[in-house]
């Protein structure tokens, strides 16, 4: 978990340039009804077609429960709102909302003296599974697009003192997958705003006498500029009973009030609600670092690399054999990285440089491409050609599966650094160390060298905070799809 507060660093801040902002309507209007005609004749079709097949009474009154059924089971969890299609994991609910419907149609079947389901019946509720996970995946890259190109996007004006202002309007640009845009700002004080953000008008730094008039800077901006809502950082001059004036004028118009905790990069899932004697609390679990799904992970990480290493045992040696004819010197590369707690262990990879390529490093520092502590270069004159090709397709990072046999590495996680690097780390970037480094990760999947220093580490911090089994298969999904493409791979 990062600090919890948002502050930007005043010395170099990011002017950002107006985004504009399309009607909002018309982006999503298909979305629910589509949604709706998909999960209804998923469910009712294929469910018709078996009762007929296996000659039981009624088999339209079955197939209208089960066209019923699905889409109120859906409604019930909130599945066609814009939020929902903006969540890229809706397999999970979708795969939860199935198991309800069966357990449903199951108990409706019983209560109804049909005795139990036929298996032919619930096999052929798979389709109303597929089919919705499908349409929820279709809409949600519709609508990710749709963001990306402008459109879809709800404005809002931000109140808080100006660095938190800038803060939050840059950590909110640096993504295209929400739906939030920042068009205008009311900072508490002084302060310059430094992000480029439009300042409507400037509320003072002290409570005032008169709570309206805070109400009558922030509504007339939300009026003047079409905002959907407003976001509110607390701070020193943003109080508890400030911002309780504050979201009593905004409601009473009927605008909605999000108050930005400063919490940043913590899953939803690690984040629950509670109240005590009228104090709104915010619950931030801890990350997983023990129990039954470290266990799982551990067991998933030896068993997927002993599999992995049985499969491609041909192709390690034909590359062996590539390497060895390829340039002179040996097929395999041991270079000393640092793992979890900043434990060294030596870590194996096809060679694809020249032998003596570290020393050669020196002489090109000042040729770096990173931003940050790594060496990277997309035409770095060490590697030969046939280590270009293995680079591009990750097929030199194979023999690394040893490594997650000896528990050195996970098959997912932060990449693992040279012990130069972590030399440089601050407080912040050691947190990297805190598991196991991974054969494949986010970072692998997101761009690989072509992403920032500070977009690396944001991609580790978010993993290490976050991690779940779930999100491990995704990437490893993911990850195969990366290696495809060969983008950020050099």
């Amino acid at each position: 978990m990062r600090p919890s507060h948002i502050e930007a660093p005043r010395q170099a801040p990011v002017s950002l340039p107006p985004v504009p902002v399309r009607p909002r309507a018309g982006a999503a209007r298909w979305y629910g009804p589509v949604s709706v005609c998909v999960d209804a004749a998923g469910a009712a079709l294929p469910v018709a077609a078996a009762i007929v097949e296996v000659q039981e009474p009624h088999p339209l009154r079955l197939a209208a429960v089960a066209a019923v059924l699905w889409p109120l089971t859906r409604v019930a969890g909130r599945r066609y709102t814009p939020s929902a299609w903006g969540d890229g994991g809706g397999l999970r609910a979708v795969l939860g909302d199935w198991l309800l419907l069966v357990g449903a149609l199951a108990t409706l079947r019983v209560l109804c003296g049909l005795g139990s389901v036929p298996a032919e019946a619930f096999t052929a509720l798979i389709p109303a599974l597929a089919l919705t996970a499908v349409c929820h995946k279709v809409i949600h890259r519709h609508l990710l697009a749709a963001r990306r190109d402008g459109r879809a996007l709800r404005p809002a004006v931000v109140v808080g003192a100006a660095p938190t202002v800038d803060a939050v309007v840059e950590q909110l640009a640096q993504r295209t997958d929400h739906e939030h845009v920042i068009v205008g700002s009311c900072p508490v004080g002084d302060d310059e705003v430094l992000s480029g953000v439009p300042v409507y008008r400037r509320l003072s730094r002290e409570m005032p006498v008169d709570p309206g008039q805070d109400a009558a800077a922030v509504l007339g901006a939300v009026d003047e500029l079409s905002a959907e809502l407003v976001f509110v950082v607390p701070g020193p001059q943003m109080s508890g009973e400030r911002l309780r004036w504050l979201s009593w004028a905004l409601h009473d118009r009927g605008h909605q009030l999000v108050v930005v905790p400063g919490v940043v990069d913590v899953a939803r899932r690690r984040v629950r609600l509670t109240s005590a004697a009228g104090l709104t609390m915010l619950h931030v679990v801890p990350p997983l670092r023990r129990g039954v799904p470290v266990l799982a992970k551990a067991v998933m990480d030896r068993v997927g690399a002993l599999l992995l290493l049985a499969l491609l045992a041909p192709l390690f040696l034909v590359l062996t054999l590539a390497v060895r004819l390829g340039s002179p010197g040996p097929a395999f590369y041991r270079q000393i990285r640092v793992g979890r707690h900043n434990t060294r262990f030596p870590m194996w990879k096809f060679r694809t440089m020249v032998v003596g390529a570290d020393r050669l490093k020196a002489g090109l520092e000042a040729a770096n491409e990173n931003d940050g502590h790594m060496f990277k270069m997309r035409r770095d004159p060490r590697v030969t050609p046939l280590g270009r090709v293995l680079r591009r397709y990750s097929l030199d990072e194979l023999p690394q599966l040893f490594n997650v046999l000896l528990g050195h590495m996970s098959l997912v996680g932060p990449r693992p650094p040279v012990p130069e690097e972590v030399a440089e780390y601050n407080e912040v970037e050691m947190r990297r160390l805190h598991v196991k480094p991974g054969l494949t990760g986010l970072w692998q999947v997101s761009g690989r060298s072509d992403l920032s220093w500070h977009e690396t580490v944001a991609l580790d911090l978010r993993y290490v905070d976050n991690w779940t089994l779930a999100g491990d298969l995704n990437v490893v999904a993911r990850t195969a799809r990366a290696v495809l493409d060969g983008q950020g791979a050099y």
